[in-house]
């Protein structure tokens, strides 16, 4: 179409995600067409008011391999929007290194943030061209910079410099006493990257003998340079399957569910896990799941790992990251660290025939490059994540392509829906949420042709630990039949006593999950505050932690301070007891439904607020307890909840319709003279939405795949030979 056509359809384009797709048609036509006018239509579109057109033109120049455009480039490192330099800099790195960019580069990696992020990147592309001219410009760097912090990132991206002459620089870091503990932690890491023969072994054994930090890092990056490569094991017995979310503290009893972004999936891999080891004729012999944790934790589960031999079973190993939770936008500076600590599980894994990702983070971008390097296929879960969202922030008129690079530079949505569409390029398998209209928003919003290649993708609903439900319900009714309550119930009714005497006896509305923007959770309690449904309920919000909350759970506490400040909250009639672990949570549900004797009514509800939400873990757990629900018209919810019988679906980002949608729920549930609307939603999860339903639709997956590397791999050693 020519590269001024295609601007011109970008500009055009009806919607945000349509002008995102076209972005690629316009790097495509610029790669056509290296000549001057070429860069100058583009260098226009970069400086015009229009942001979205502006970062799709700053990508359109790294496909021109000319030299104006790598210097005009390289120039948008100081331009003086933020978005258009981190923009920049990510760009760069898909052309040839360019010495006039690496001092910025470099300086915006001493910042940090995730544009230094982006520029170490770009700077780690470019090392493998020219390893002398980087280290000569992170050594200049470290002489002009003091701040401990920044140094520290320095010393990583020398790590990122496969040189004997960095080498050899990275042993002078580790060992100067003088250094701040951050650059010293850096090199010792870096140096596990090494050959053990590179004469810096001796510097890590005398580190790791002595206590503290240093010392465990030391042990650690012995651990890596001892570790061999991994090794191709086939046709052994069950698959070897490794599962990650490294922004919860996951452990088998789910004792921090709901806090930070320990969200549904930190549950569901639990569950999952312990469902695919324990089918023995499901074909998954061994589950390893990777979650955050501390240094020494990262070498106790190591060393577990190895004793274990390869044994089957559920195993969990924790990846170091820092001592205080990172949120996921937060966490993409770690990726250095975080990828070296995948590597390390996989290895000492040993084995591991696959690798299944979910989410656009850090983790999973870490992951994918460790999996390259190994040869682990990877199984990818696509879902619309941040497409949807962006969808829905711009119908509402929260996000024009005006003002879409200062959105973009807070919650890196360009680089999120990259990452998805080249997850889902690459992998081996993907799997899929159900969907009202599944085919057409992904074509529409993730450009996959499910019909293309149809046995490469398979459709799996997320399931449900039914054990745990029923357990929670035997409780609860015969709690609200007279009967002593149990621990969870107990604390719940502390809670409720807690409350003015005249909302003593109110239903409850509840919700559970991460106090998030996306989850609603503050615009839950506004539409319930806000009018005369605070008169007919309480609210319950479980979730959050209050004691020490991330800076997303902070923004959504100050908005319900906002809306009930604290020594309001009990003759109000909100409980915000922060997060529980996963059987409490459901023994709460199910009391909500049945009531708790003399303090609340029986036929509460739940209400997922999300923005969006691609399946609904929580709310499936809601529902197979019984209660009706409120959930989102989209997304996963419309397709199992039936709308005005198990439950209403509504505009949940619209105040004024989720606030009706609950007062109708609060009438339906309190009409209700018997359990046959209870035992249809539970029937209905009962029947399709189990974890052992899941496990083996994975199973079937994951067997698929490994015996498809199994052909792979004889084909290619019967080539070789």
């Amino acid at each position: 179409m020519g590269v001024q056509t295609t601007l011109d359809a970008v500009r055009q384009a009806p919607t945000v995600i349509d002008a995102m797709r076209l972005a690629d048609d316009l790097a495509f036509e610029a790669g056509r067409d290296t000549g001057v006018r070429t860069i100058r239509v583009l260098a226009g579109a970069v400086h015009g008011d229009d942001q979205l057109t502006a970062i799709a033109a700053v990508h359109a120049l790294s496909g021109l391999v000319d030299r104006e455009a790598g210097r005009l480039l390289a120039a948008l490192l100081s331009d003086d929007r933020a978005f258009v330099r981190e923009h920049a800099a990510w760009a760069l790195g898909a052309g040839l290194p360019r010495f006039d960019a690496m001092g910025r580069l470099l300086g915006m990696v001493a910042e940090g943030g995730f544009s230094g992020m982006l520029a170490q990147r770009t700077l780690q592309h470019w090392s493998e061209a020219v390893p002398e001219a980087l280290l000569v410009g992170v050594e200049g760097a470290l002489l002009g910079i003091v701040d401990p912090e920044a140094r520290g990132r320095l010393a990583e991206t020398l790590g990122l410099i496969h040189d004997p002459v960095a080498d050899r620089a990275l042993a002078r870091l580790a060992a100067d006493r003088d250094e701040p503990d951050a650059v010293r932690l850096a090199a010792v890491a870096a140096l596990g990257d090494r050959s053990p023969d590179d004469g810096s072994s001796e510097l890590l054994h005398a580190l790791a003998s002595s206590e503290g930090a240093l010392a465990d890092a030391a042990r650690l990056a012995l651990v890596d340079r001892a570790s061999p490569r991994r090794e191709v094991v086939l046709g052994t017995g069950g698959c070897t399957i490794a599962q990650l979310f490294l922004h919860a503290d996951i452990d088998p009893e789910l004792s921090s569910a709901g806090a930070g972004d320990n969200g549904g999936i930190a549950t569901l891999l639990v569950r999952l896990g312990d469902a695919l080891a324990g089918d023995r004729d499901g074909g998954v012999g061994r589950v390893v799941t990777l979650s955050r944790g501390s240094v020494a934790e990262a070498t106790a589960d190591l060393l577990a790992l190895e004793a274990e031999g390869g044994d089957g079973g559920h195993a969990y190993a924790r990846v170091p990251m820092p001592a205080e939770p990172v949120p996921a936008a937060s966490a993409w500076p770690l990726r250095v660290s975080t990828r070296r600590g995948i590597r390390r599980v996989l290895r000492a894994a040993g084995g591991v025939d696959l690798v299944h990702l979910r989410m656009a983070d850090v983790g999973t971008l870490a992951a994918s490059e460790v999996a390259r390097e190994l040869g682990i296929p990877v199984v990818f879960t696509v879902a619309p994540d941040p497409h949807a969202v962006i969808e829905s922030m711009d119908r509402a008129g929260r996000l024009t392509r005006e003002r879409f690079g200062d959105a973009d530079h807070a919650e890196h949505y360009w680089f999120r829906t990259r990452l998805v569409q080249r997850l889902a390029a690459d992998a081996a398998h993907t799997v899929l949420f159900p969907r009202p209209h599944l085919r057409e928003d992904l074509r529409r919003l993730v450009g996959i042709d499910l019909d293309a290649h149809a046995e490469r993708h398979t459709i799996v609903p997320e399931g449900v630990d039914l054990v745990t439900v029923d357990a929670a319900l035997a409780e609860a009714s015969a709690h609200a039949d007279g009967g002593e309550p149990g621990p969870a119930l107990a604390e719940l009714r502390r809670l409720l006593e807690g409350l003015a005497p005249e909302r003593r006896g109110l239903p409850l509305i509840l919700t559970a999950g991460r106090l998030h923007r996306v989850k609603g959770m503050a615009a839950l309690v506004e539409a319930w505050a806000g009018g005369p449904l605070a008169e007919r309920a309480n609210l319950l919000v479980i979730g959050g932690d209050l004691a020490r909350p991330t800076a997303d759970e902070r923004e959504q506490l100050d908005r319900i301070d906002t809306a009930v400040p604290p020594g309001d909250r009990a003759a109000a009639g909100l409980l915000l007891p922060g997060h529980r672990p996963n059987d409490v949570t459901a023994r709460w549900f199910a009391a909500a439904r049945l009531g708790v004797p003399g303090l609340a009514a029986p036929g509460g509800v739940y209400a997922c607020a999300s923005l969006k939400e691609e399946f609904g873990l929580a709310l499936l757990e809601a529902m197979a307890t019984g209660l009706f629900v409120v959930a989102p018209d989209g997304g996963g919810p419309a397709t199992y909840v039936e709308h005005g019988v198990t439950g209403l679906l509504t505009a949940t980002w619209e105040p004024d319709r989720l606030a009706d949608a609950l007062d109708a729920a609060l009438a339906t549930a309190g009409a209700e003279r018997d359990d046959a609307r209870a035992e249809r939603s539970r029937a209905m999860v009962r029947e399709n939405f189990t974890i052992q339903r899941m496990a083996r639709s994975l199973a079937g997956v994951y067997r698929g795949v490994a015996r498809d590397e199994a052909v792979l791999f004889g084909l290619t050693a019967e080539a070789t030979r």
